[in-house]
């Protein structure tokens, strides 16, 4: 049997070289504040893969995305294991764009922090007078640069965006950046709807995009999970302040309240933190892992 060793190991997922293919394990590690926490969150990579073929299914005909299989059977024997099982992704190779494609349907977090001080996010103009959490007109582009482990992600404006894309694909940056701009608000737009009906407000997310070998732009990486969003619960939702959430808010808030933690949670926090991410999983697709 050959043996595979990660490509490229990110904050959360690994990815490994199959020739033909990568495959993108999930794995169960969590960040917050650009670190990696010394806990496991048991699960949590299972709850990440699986959400994100739901969301691939559901947006396919909105965009082509990269996923080819969850079900290890389909790959090499070395992921035909307990290991991998659940937590894996095969994926078609792309030419990664280098963008953090963000889109806010909601002010909060940093951009209401932005918006009260110039009343504006990212170099967007917003209306006068909105309140914290509240949802925005229309949802907004607001794109970053993608940082390595340690290093943070910088916002940019949409005319950055173009920049950073020409100098990459010459010819093309503001071809690609209106394609991707249009394809994060158009995916957003259905699966922000669609999670409303089922309990769930999508208050912003990001996506990432790459180039298949014909030069069509494919939805890709992972793609509306708590770890790439903001989750809120719809039931009890009131504008005027922050939100209780199913993502890693949870975790923030507990290290923001427990600066002397190295980065280390409580059995009770990591619990909670689980449960929050299977409720949403079973909200949005009507299934228990």
């Amino acid at each position: 049997m050959k043996e595979y060793s990660p490509v490229k190991e990110g904050k959360v997922r690994e990815l490994y070289d199959a020739e033909d293919s990568l495959i993108m394990v999930a794995t169960d590690r969590i960040s917050a504040f650009d670190h990696i926490l010394q806990n496991d969150i048991v699960d949590k990579g299972v709850v990440l893969t699986q959400m994100s073929k739901f969301w691939f299914d559901y947006t396919k005909d909105v965009v082509p995305n990269h996923m080819i299989s969850t079900d290890v059977k389909d790959m090499p024997e070395f992921f035909q294991n307990e290991k991998f099982e659940g937590r894996s992704m095969m994926c078609k190779k792309l030419d990664m764009l280098p963008l953090e494609c963000i889109v806010r349907g909601y002010i909060t977090g940093s951009g209401w922090a932005s918006y009260q001080k110039t009343g504006e996010v990212c170099g967007i103009k917003l209306p006068e007078g909105l309140q914290e959490s509240e949802k925005l007109p229309e949802p907004i582009f607001t794109p970053s640069t993608k940082a390595e482990i340690g290093d943070h992600d910088e916002n940019i404006s949409y005319e950055k965006s173009i920049e950073v894309l020409e100098k990459n694909y010459p010819g093309h940056g503001e071809e690609y950046a209106k394609k991707v701009r249009d394809l994060t608000i158009a995916v957003y737009k259905k699966c922000a709807d669609y999670a409303l009906e089922h309990g769930i407000i999508i208050a912003d997310t990001k996506f990432e995009f790459g180039l298949n070998e014909e030069g069509e732009i494919v939805l890709a990486d992972e793609v509306l999970t708590p770890d790439s969003s903001r989750f809120w619960p719809l039931e009890g939702y009131e504008v005027g302040k922050s939100q209780p959430s199913y993502d890693k808010q949870f975790v923030r808030d507990w290290l923001k309240a427990n600066p002397d933690s190295d980065y280390k949670l409580p059995q009770d926090v990591i619990d909670k933190t689980i449960a929050k991410y299977k409720e949403a999983y079973t909200l949005l697709t009507g299934k228990e892992l």
